[in-house]
Protein backbone atom coordinates (compact mmCIF):
# COMPACT_ATOMS: atom_id res chain seq x y z
CA UNK A 1 0.00 0.00 0.00
CA UNK A 2 1.81 3.30 -1.50
CA UNK A 3 1.53 6.67 1.51
CA UNK A 4 0.95 9.88 -0.02
CA UNK A 5 1.83 13.13 1.11
CA UNK A 6 -1.51 15.57 1.83
CA UNK A 7 0.47 18.46 1.41
CA UNK A 8 1.19 17.49 -1.80
CA UNK A 9 -2.76 16.33 -3.46
CA UNK A 10 -4.61 18.91 -5.65
CA UNK A 11 -8.09 18.79 -6.27
CA UNK A 12 -9.37 17.40 -8.58
CA UNK A 13 -7.32 14.26 -8.96
CA UNK A 14 -8.72 10.96 -8.81
CA UNK A 15 -7.31 7.86 -7.48
CA UNK A 16 -7.15 4.33 -9.14
CA UNK A 17 -8.42 1.80 -5.79
CA UNK A 18 -9.79 3.42 -2.72
CA UNK A 19 -7.82 6.14 -0.95
CA UNK A 20 -7.79 5.04 2.79
CA UNK A 21 -6.93 6.93 6.15
CA UNK A 22 -4.84 4.72 8.58
CA UNK A 23 -4.81 1.78 6.16
CA UNK A 24 -8.19 0.62 7.46
CA UNK A 25 -10.34 4.07 6.92
CA UNK A 26 -12.15 4.81 3.63
CA UNK A 27 -11.89 7.93 2.68
CA UNK A 28 -12.35 7.86 -1.10
CA UNK A 29 -13.60 5.58 -3.59
CA UNK A 30 -12.21 5.48 -6.80
CA UNK A 31 -15.07 7.51 -8.51
CA UNK A 32 -14.84 10.19 -6.99
CA UNK A 33 -11.89 13.02 -6.95
CA UNK A 34 -10.33 14.79 -4.83
CA UNK A 35 -11.78 17.68 -3.50
CA UNK A 36 -10.71 20.72 -1.69
CA UNK A 37 -12.86 20.59 1.56
CA UNK A 38 -11.54 17.26 1.84
CA UNK A 39 -7.81 18.09 2.14
CA UNK A 40 -8.19 20.62 4.47
CA UNK A 41 -10.38 18.71 7.03
CA UNK A 42 -7.38 16.12 6.89
CA UNK A 43 -5.07 18.91 7.40
CA UNK A 44 -7.04 19.87 10.07
CA UNK A 45 -7.39 16.94 11.64
CA UNK A 46 -3.37 16.96 11.22
CA UNK A 47 -2.60 13.83 9.30
CA UNK A 48 -0.49 14.01 7.17
CA UNK A 49 -0.58 10.88 4.98
CA UNK A 50 -2.98 8.72 3.38
CA UNK A 51 -3.16 5.58 1.43
CA UNK A 52 -3.57 3.55 -1.55
CA UNK A 53 -2.94 -0.11 -3.40
CA UNK A 54 -3.57 2.45 -6.96
CA UNK A 55 -1.90 5.42 -8.43
CA UNK A 56 -2.89 9.05 -8.81
CA UNK A 57 -4.90 9.81 -11.91
CA UNK A 58 -6.43 12.87 -13.48
CA UNK A 59 -9.29 11.15 -15.51
CA UNK A 60 -12.08 9.51 -13.56
CA UNK A 61 -12.09 5.90 -14.18
CA UNK A 62 -14.73 3.16 -15.58
CA UNK A 63 -17.94 3.37 -14.22
CA UNK A 64 -19.06 0.20 -12.08
CA UNK A 65 -22.28 -1.60 -11.85
CA UNK A 66 -24.15 -0.03 -9.84
CA UNK A 67 -25.51 -1.31 -6.99
CA UNK A 68 -29.21 -1.63 -6.31
CA UNK A 69 -30.59 0.56 -3.31
CA UNK A 70 -32.78 -1.75 -0.63
CA UNK A 71 -35.63 -0.31 0.66
CA UNK A 72 -35.72 1.33 4.14
CA UNK A 73 -38.72 -0.03 5.21
CA UNK A 74 -38.27 -3.79 4.38
CA UNK A 75 -34.65 -3.23 6.53
CA UNK A 76 -36.98 -1.52 9.21
CA UNK A 77 -38.86 -4.30 9.37
CA UNK A 78 -36.26 -6.86 9.90
CA UNK A 79 -35.38 -8.78 13.03
CA UNK A 80 -32.80 -8.27 14.42
CA UNK A 81 -31.59 -5.24 11.97
CA UNK A 82 -28.30 -6.76 11.25
CA UNK A 83 -24.91 -4.55 10.93
CA UNK A 84 -25.24 -2.04 8.18
CA UNK A 85 -24.19 -3.07 4.79
CA UNK A 86 -23.25 -1.12 2.12
CA UNK A 87 -25.59 0.31 -0.54
CA UNK A 88 -23.96 2.09 -2.92
CA UNK A 89 -20.63 2.91 -4.55
CA UNK A 90 -19.32 5.99 -2.59
CA UNK A 91 -19.12 3.39 0.37
CA UNK A 92 -16.96 0.28 -0.61
CA UNK A 93 -16.99 -2.90 1.50
CA UNK A 94 -13.50 -3.80 2.67
CA UNK A 95 -13.71 -7.92 1.84
CA UNK A 96 -12.49 -10.39 4.83
CA UNK A 97 -10.37 -12.09 1.90
CA UNK A 98 -7.52 -12.98 4.44
CA UNK A 99 -5.39 -14.09 0.77
CA UNK A 100 -5.38 -11.11 0.08
CA UNK A 101 -1.58 -9.27 0.04
CA UNK A 102 -2.96 -6.28 0.54
CA UNK A 103 -4.73 -7.01 4.14
CA UNK A 104 -2.02 -8.88 5.42
CA UNK A 105 0.02 -5.72 5.28
CA UNK A 106 -2.35 -3.80 7.37
CA UNK A 107 -1.22 -3.01 10.78
CA UNK A 108 -4.50 -3.32 12.94
CA UNK A 109 -4.90 -0.18 15.17
CA UNK A 110 -6.12 -0.09 18.82
CA UNK A 111 -9.53 0.41 19.96
CA UNK A 112 -7.76 3.42 22.25
CA UNK A 113 -6.40 4.51 19.29
CA UNK A 114 -9.96 4.73 17.45
CA UNK A 115 -10.90 5.94 20.60
CA UNK A 116 -8.54 8.96 20.26
CA UNK A 117 -9.71 9.29 16.69
CA UNK A 118 -13.18 9.31 17.14
CA UNK A 119 -12.47 11.85 20.21
CA UNK A 120 -10.66 14.40 17.84
CA UNK A 121 -13.10 14.31 15.08
CA UNK A 122 -16.38 15.21 17.28
CA UNK A 123 -14.33 17.84 19.04
CA UNK A 124 -13.84 18.50 15.26
CA UNK A 125 -17.25 18.82 14.17
CA UNK A 126 -18.18 20.91 17.29
CA UNK A 127 -15.95 23.35 16.45
CA UNK A 128 -17.09 23.27 12.79
CA UNK A 129 -20.71 23.44 13.77
CA UNK A 130 -20.11 26.42 16.00
CA UNK A 131 -18.26 28.42 13.46
CA UNK A 132 -20.99 27.57 10.88
CA UNK A 133 -23.57 28.73 13.36
CA UNK A 134 -21.32 31.80 13.94
CA UNK A 135 -20.55 32.56 10.25
CA UNK A 136 -24.90 32.29 9.80
CA UNK A 137 -25.34 34.51 12.30
CA UNK A 138 -22.68 36.97 11.38
CA UNK A 139 -22.69 37.29 7.64
CA UNK A 140 -25.69 35.15 6.49
CA UNK A 141 -23.34 32.21 4.94
CA UNK A 142 -24.99 28.76 4.56
CA UNK A 143 -23.06 26.81 1.86
CA UNK A 144 -24.76 23.90 0.96
CA UNK A 145 -22.08 22.29 -0.76
CA UNK A 146 -19.35 23.15 1.83
CA UNK A 147 -21.43 21.44 4.59
CA UNK A 148 -22.63 18.38 2.43
CA UNK A 149 -18.66 17.51 2.31
CA UNK A 150 -18.12 17.57 6.21
CA UNK A 151 -20.95 15.80 6.47
CA UNK A 152 -20.30 13.51 4.38
CA UNK A 153 -16.98 13.06 5.88
CA UNK A 154 -18.81 12.42 9.09
CA UNK A 155 -20.97 9.83 7.63
CA UNK A 156 -18.19 7.70 6.14
CA UNK A 157 -16.73 7.76 9.50
CA UNK A 158 -19.37 6.34 11.12
CA UNK A 159 -20.10 3.98 8.43
CA UNK A 160 -16.62 2.02 9.76
CA UNK A 161 -16.13 3.74 13.76
CA UNK A 162 -19.90 4.12 14.96
CA UNK A 163 -19.19 2.58 18.43
CA UNK A 164 -16.29 4.34 18.95
CA UNK A 165 -17.89 7.92 18.29
CA UNK A 166 -21.39 7.12 20.09
CA UNK A 167 -19.04 5.99 22.72
CA UNK A 168 -17.36 8.91 23.25
CA UNK A 169 -20.36 11.12 22.94
CA UNK A 170 -21.98 9.31 25.57
CA UNK A 171 -18.47 9.85 28.09
CA UNK A 172 -17.60 13.27 26.79
CA UNK A 173 -20.27 15.90 26.37
CA UNK A 174 -19.08 19.60 26.56
CA UNK A 175 -19.63 22.26 29.08
CA UNK A 176 -18.04 24.90 26.73
CA UNK A 177 -20.33 25.38 23.78
CA UNK A 178 -23.74 27.12 23.10
CA UNK A 179 -26.15 24.17 23.96
CA UNK A 180 -27.42 24.32 20.11
CA UNK A 181 -24.14 23.54 19.25
CA UNK A 182 -23.34 20.42 21.30
CA UNK A 183 -27.17 18.97 20.43
CA UNK A 184 -26.47 19.50 16.62
CA UNK A 185 -23.47 17.45 16.66
CA UNK A 186 -24.95 14.96 18.98
CA UNK A 187 -28.13 14.66 17.38
CA UNK A 188 -26.23 14.29 14.04
CA UNK A 189 -24.26 11.38 15.06
CA UNK A 190 -27.44 9.67 16.55
CA UNK A 191 -29.66 10.53 13.27
CA UNK A 192 -26.54 9.14 11.41
CA UNK A 193 -26.67 5.97 13.22
CA UNK A 194 -30.20 5.38 13.35
CA UNK A 195 -29.69 5.61 9.42
CA UNK A 196 -26.86 3.42 8.99
CA UNK A 197 -29.42 0.89 10.86
CA UNK A 198 -31.79 1.29 8.46
CA UNK A 199 -29.70 1.00 5.35
CA UNK A 200 -30.52 4.48 3.69
CA UNK A 201 -28.05 4.86 0.80
CA UNK A 202 -24.95 7.66 1.21
CA UNK A 203 -26.71 10.16 -0.64
CA UNK A 204 -29.63 10.32 1.59
CA UNK A 205 -27.56 9.78 4.44
CA UNK A 206 -25.79 12.89 4.00
CA UNK A 207 -29.59 14.75 3.41
CA UNK A 208 -29.98 13.41 6.86
CA UNK A 209 -27.38 14.52 8.34
CA UNK A 210 -27.46 18.28 7.05
CA UNK A 211 -30.59 17.93 7.86
CA UNK A 212 -30.63 17.24 11.61
CA UNK A 213 -27.06 19.57 12.01
CA UNK A 214 -29.27 22.52 11.25
CA UNK A 215 -32.76 21.49 12.83
CA UNK A 216 -32.69 24.16 15.59
CA UNK A 217 -31.30 26.92 12.52
CA UNK A 218 -34.32 28.50 13.15
CA UNK A 219 -33.39 29.25 16.84
CA UNK A 220 -30.67 31.41 15.51
CA UNK A 221 -33.75 33.83 14.69
CA UNK A 222 -34.98 34.63 18.40
CA UNK A 223 -33.31 36.22 20.72
CA UNK A 224 -30.56 33.93 22.80
CA UNK A 225 -32.54 34.65 26.08
CA UNK A 226 -35.76 32.71 24.85
CA UNK A 227 -33.13 29.46 24.75
CA UNK A 228 -30.17 29.98 26.79
CA UNK A 229 -32.08 30.84 29.93
CA UNK A 230 -33.15 28.78 32.90
CA UNK A 231 -36.25 30.53 33.94
CA UNK A 232 -39.23 29.92 33.44
CA UNK A 233 -40.69 31.35 29.57
CA UNK A 234 -43.93 33.17 29.54
CA UNK A 235 -46.55 32.09 26.85
CA UNK A 236 -45.87 34.64 24.60
CA UNK A 237 -42.12 33.41 24.56
CA UNK A 238 -42.59 29.51 24.37
CA UNK A 239 -45.08 30.52 21.59
CA UNK A 240 -42.02 32.26 19.71
CA UNK A 241 -39.87 29.65 20.70
CA UNK A 242 -42.57 26.97 18.95
CA UNK A 243 -41.72 29.07 15.83
CA UNK A 244 -37.76 28.08 15.10
CA UNK A 245 -39.24 25.02 13.10
CA UNK A 246 -41.31 27.11 10.62
CA UNK A 247 -38.09 29.50 10.92
CA UNK A 248 -35.46 27.15 9.85
CA UNK A 249 -37.35 25.80 7.22
CA UNK A 250 -37.70 29.49 5.57
CA UNK A 251 -34.04 29.78 5.98
CA UNK A 252 -32.92 26.42 4.10
CA UNK A 253 -35.47 27.14 1.58
CA UNK A 254 -34.34 30.69 0.70
CA UNK A 255 -30.53 29.06 0.52
CA UNK A 256 -32.09 26.98 -2.03
CA UNK A 257 -31.97 23.31 0.20
CA UNK A 258 -33.58 20.88 -0.97
CA UNK A 259 -37.04 20.08 0.03
CA UNK A 260 -36.46 17.42 1.86
CA UNK A 261 -33.52 18.89 3.84
CA UNK A 262 -36.22 21.28 4.23
CA UNK A 263 -38.50 18.95 5.77
CA UNK A 264 -36.79 17.49 8.30
CA UNK A 265 -36.23 20.60 9.33
CA UNK A 266 -39.71 21.78 9.38
CA UNK A 267 -41.52 18.76 10.74
CA UNK A 268 -38.79 17.56 13.06
CA UNK A 269 -41.14 17.91 16.48
CA UNK A 270 -44.07 16.68 14.68
CA UNK A 271 -45.50 13.02 16.31
CA UNK A 272 -47.07 10.09 14.85
CA UNK A 273 -50.01 10.86 17.03
CA UNK A 274 -50.58 14.13 15.52
CA UNK A 275 -49.57 15.91 19.42
CA UNK A 276 -46.55 17.52 17.95
CA UNK A 277 -46.13 21.15 16.29
CA UNK A 278 -45.80 23.30 13.88
CA UNK A 279 -48.61 21.60 11.68
CA UNK A 280 -49.90 18.24 13.75
CA UNK A 281 -48.94 16.17 10.88
CA UNK A 282 -49.82 12.26 11.87
CA UNK A 283 -47.45 9.51 10.72
CA UNK A 284 -48.59 8.71 7.72
CA UNK A 285 -47.23 12.67 6.64
CA UNK A 286 -44.28 13.06 8.56
CA UNK A 287 -40.82 12.84 6.65
CA UNK A 288 -38.52 9.72 6.71
CA UNK A 289 -35.95 12.52 7.89
CA UNK A 290 -38.40 14.07 10.15
CA UNK A 291 -39.40 10.86 11.94
CA UNK A 292 -35.20 10.01 12.66
CA UNK A 293 -33.97 13.52 13.83
CA UNK A 294 -37.09 13.12 16.40
CA UNK A 295 -36.14 10.59 17.62
CA UNK A 296 -32.43 11.80 17.68
CA UNK A 297 -32.73 14.83 19.42
CA UNK A 298 -35.41 13.80 21.68
CA UNK A 299 -32.67 10.88 23.07
CA UNK A 300 -30.18 13.55 23.08
CA UNK A 301 -31.91 16.41 24.32
CA UNK A 302 -32.81 13.37 27.22
CA UNK A 303 -29.42 12.55 28.38
CA UNK A 304 -28.16 16.06 27.72
CA UNK A 305 -27.36 19.18 31.04
CA UNK A 306 -29.40 21.92 30.41
CA UNK A 307 -29.14 24.99 32.28
CA UNK A 308 -32.81 24.56 33.62
CA UNK A 309 -32.50 20.33 33.97
CA UNK A 310 -29.73 17.82 35.12
CA UNK A 311 -29.55 14.82 32.58
CA UNK A 312 -31.48 11.82 32.45
CA UNK A 313 -30.04 8.20 32.85
CA UNK A 314 -29.18 6.89 28.97
CA UNK A 315 -30.21 3.41 30.01
CA UNK A 316 -33.62 5.14 31.39
CA UNK A 317 -33.77 7.65 28.49
CA UNK A 318 -33.88 4.55 25.73
CA UNK A 319 -36.60 2.99 27.94
CA UNK A 320 -38.69 5.44 27.90
CA UNK A 321 -38.28 6.07 24.33
CA UNK A 322 -38.65 2.04 23.57
CA UNK A 323 -42.22 2.66 25.63
CA UNK A 324 -43.16 5.29 23.23
CA UNK A 325 -46.33 6.20 25.52
CA UNK A 326 -48.80 7.47 23.29
CA UNK A 327 -47.16 6.26 20.53
CA UNK A 328 -44.97 9.38 19.96
CA UNK A 329 -41.98 8.62 17.37
CA UNK A 330 -42.33 5.84 14.29
CA UNK A 331 -41.56 2.21 16.19
CA UNK A 332 -38.71 1.27 13.53
CA UNK A 333 -36.82 4.16 14.07
CA UNK A 334 -36.70 3.56 18.54
CA UNK A 335 -36.02 0.37 16.98
CA UNK A 336 -32.80 1.50 15.16
CA UNK A 337 -32.04 3.55 17.72
CA UNK A 338 -32.06 0.74 20.41
CA UNK A 339 -30.00 -1.20 17.53
CA UNK A 340 -27.43 1.65 17.55
CA UNK A 341 -26.52 1.68 21.29
CA UNK A 342 -28.07 -1.08 22.62
CA UNK A 343 -30.24 -0.85 26.36
CA UNK A 344 -27.15 0.44 27.78
CA UNK A 345 -26.00 2.81 25.28
CA UNK A 346 -22.31 2.97 24.23
CA UNK A 347 -20.61 4.22 26.90
CA UNK A 348 -22.52 3.51 29.70
CA UNK A 349 -20.81 2.04 33.03
CA UNK A 350 -22.46 -0.56 34.50
CA UNK A 351 -22.27 -3.09 37.39
CA UNK A 352 -22.67 -6.75 36.49
CA UNK A 353 -24.28 -9.45 38.51
CA UNK A 354 -20.99 -11.37 39.91
CA UNK A 355 -19.83 -7.70 41.36
CA UNK A 356 -17.53 -6.29 38.85
CA UNK A 357 -18.12 -2.84 36.98
CA UNK A 358 -17.19 -2.29 33.24
CA UNK A 359 -18.17 -0.29 30.19
CA UNK A 360 -20.54 -1.02 27.50
CA UNK A 361 -18.37 -1.25 24.27
CA UNK A 362 -19.88 -2.66 21.43
CA UNK A 363 -23.64 -3.62 20.24
CA UNK A 364 -24.91 -7.46 20.46
CA UNK A 365 -26.67 -7.46 17.37
CA UNK A 366 -28.34 -10.49 18.42
CA UNK A 367 -29.14 -9.52 21.96
CA UNK A 368 -29.56 -5.17 22.22
CA UNK A 369 -30.41 -5.38 25.54
CA UNK A 370 -27.05 -6.70 26.29
CA UNK A 371 -23.91 -5.02 25.06
CA UNK A 372 -20.36 -6.42 25.22
CA UNK A 373 -18.97 -4.65 28.75
CA UNK A 374 -15.12 -4.39 28.76
CA UNK A 375 -14.64 -4.71 32.26
CA UNK A 376 -12.43 -2.12 34.11
CA UNK A 377 -9.01 -2.71 35.20
CA UNK A 378 -9.35 -6.60 34.07
CA UNK A 379 -6.97 -7.98 30.38
CA UNK A 380 -6.69 -10.84 28.64
CA UNK A 381 -3.81 -12.90 28.46
CA UNK A 382 -2.81 -10.56 25.48
CA UNK A 383 -3.14 -7.87 27.72
CA UNK A 384 -5.79 -6.11 26.09
CA UNK A 385 -8.77 -5.00 28.19
CA UNK A 386 -10.93 -8.04 28.95
CA UNK A 387 -14.55 -8.36 27.87
CA UNK A 388 -17.85 -10.47 28.63
CA UNK A 389 -21.10 -10.73 26.77
CA UNK A 390 -23.97 -10.50 29.57
CA UNK A 391 -27.04 -12.24 29.15
CA UNK A 392 -26.54 -15.75 29.94
CA UNK A 393 -27.79 -17.29 33.14
CA UNK A 394 -24.06 -16.83 34.94
CA UNK A 395 -23.56 -13.45 33.86
CA UNK A 396 -26.04 -9.91 33.39
CA UNK A 397 -25.98 -6.86 33.85
CA UNK A 398 -27.58 -5.71 36.77
CA UNK A 399 -27.93 -1.77 36.45
CA UNK A 400 -26.36 1.21 35.48
CA UNK A 401 -23.98 3.48 37.37
CA UNK A 402 -25.52 6.91 38.94
CA UNK A 403 -23.78 10.07 38.85
CA UNK A 404 -22.64 9.82 41.75
CA UNK A 405 -21.15 6.49 41.74
CA UNK A 406 -19.36 7.20 38.31
CA UNK A 407 -17.96 10.30 39.65
CA UNK A 408 -16.49 8.55 42.68
CA UNK A 409 -15.17 5.77 40.24
CA UNK A 410 -13.56 8.01 37.73
CA UNK A 411 -12.12 9.97 40.81
CA UNK A 412 -10.41 6.96 42.09
CA UNK A 413 -9.33 5.91 38.47
CA UNK A 414 -8.19 9.13 36.84
CA UNK A 415 -6.72 6.99 34.03
CA UNK A 416 -10.24 6.47 32.81
CA UNK A 417 -11.28 9.30 30.96
CA UNK A 418 -14.26 9.26 27.98
CA UNK A 419 -13.58 5.54 27.73
CA UNK A 420 -9.69 5.99 26.86
CA UNK A 421 -7.26 3.41 28.65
Amino acid sequence: MTSFNIAELKPGIFFSEDLVLDKTFILLNNMIPLSEPLIQALTDWQFTQVFSNGTVQYEKPAEKEEIQEEKIQTAANTTPIPPPVDVTDEINTILNDDTKETEKTITPISDSEKLEMAEKIYNDYLDYTERMFTRFATHKELDIKKISERIKIFCLFMRDNTRYLLRIMQSSIPQNKNFLVSHAVRSTALAISIGLQLRIPLNKLIELGISCILHELGMLKLPPQLYMTDRLLTISEKKAVLTHPVLGYDILKSYDFPLSICLGVLEHHEKENSSGYPQKLDGSKISMYAKIIAVACTFESMTAKRQYKDPQNSNAAIIELLKNTGNQYDENVVKALLFSLSLFPLGTYVYLSDGKIGISTEVNPADPKNPIVELINETDENGRPKTVQPGGRDLSITRALTDNELADLLKSMPQIKAGLR
